[in-house]
């Protein structure tokens, strides 16, 4: 019991020295119109997307550095805490730096954070997954186990085709065995698909109504026929337990 809230406490730190830093970059945002005003919270809505756009768009003019810093800080941030609503970030770095900068740029970001979150899930924070989702690390141990022979195609498949949430896959793959190499490779090219169509209907921000304008039954379905071919040479693959 000692242990485990020595290890919870250390994520005290470093949670903390995070949000000091994104305050810092707020805080101490250049000066470029008295009218302007950077707001700390991240947007939970599409309106709130589009004004932090507009807004930034602004800085963009006469400071491109600063705006790339505090929008790589706080997407990391978002993937490292697992902290929901990825997706509007992408939205607005489609917005911000359109799709030759913004796709590449939210690749780098999302592997980057996902790789935070898995050390951070396996040095200090199993029990307390492990507490929280018990069922789900049975259900993956086993699925990891089966699919032992074939990993990496199970894991861009789920990735690519996200059923499960990529957040609790970040926090569960270091407590079942996956290997940081295997789980690195799944993250940073599965969520490919998903990244590119987020960002590219970023760069219609402005005339975006609704976040479900994304994902219409045609998108999804080029994501399910994406996945597949994901999964498709692990049928090629023998698995040696049988």
């Amino acid at each position: 019991m000692a242990l485990t809230l020595n290890k919870i406490w250390l994520l005290i730190p470093i949670i903390s020295a995070a949000t000091v830093w994104l305050y810092f970059l707020v805080y101490f945002a250049p000066s470029v119109d008295g009218t302007l005003k950077l707001n700390l919270e991240f947007p939970s809505n599409l309106k709130e997307l589009q004004s932090l756009s507009q807004v930034l768009k602004e800085y963009s003019k006469t400071h491109s550095l600063y705006v790339l810093v505090l929008f790589s800080s706080a997407y990391v941030y978002k993937q490292t805490f697992s902290i929901p609503g990825s997706v509007f970030l992408n939205l607005l770095a489609g917005a911000l730096f359109g799709v030759k900068m913004g796709f590449p740029l939210c690749c780098v970001l999302t592997a980057a954070g996902a790789s935070f979150c898995y050390w951070l899930s396996f040095s200090v924070g199993k029990e307390v997954v492990e507490k929280h989702y018990p069922d789900k690390i049975q259900y993956f141990q086993n699925k990891v186990e089966e699919n032992s022979h074939q990993l990496v195609y199970y894991l861009l498949f789920l990735r690519m085709f996200p059923i499960t949430p990529n957040m609790l896959i970040n926090l569960i793959s270091p407590l079942i065995g996956i290997p940081f190499n295997v789980f690195l490779v799944a993250v940073f090219i599965g969520l490919m698909p998903y990244n590119f169509l987020c960002i590219q209907t970023g760069e219609m921000l402005a005339s975006l109504t609704s976040i479900d304008d994304i994902f219409s039954y045609e998108t999804l379905l080029k994501m399910a026929a994406i996945a597949c071919v994901a999964l498709g040479p692990s049928f090629l693959l023998k698995n040696p337990n049988k």
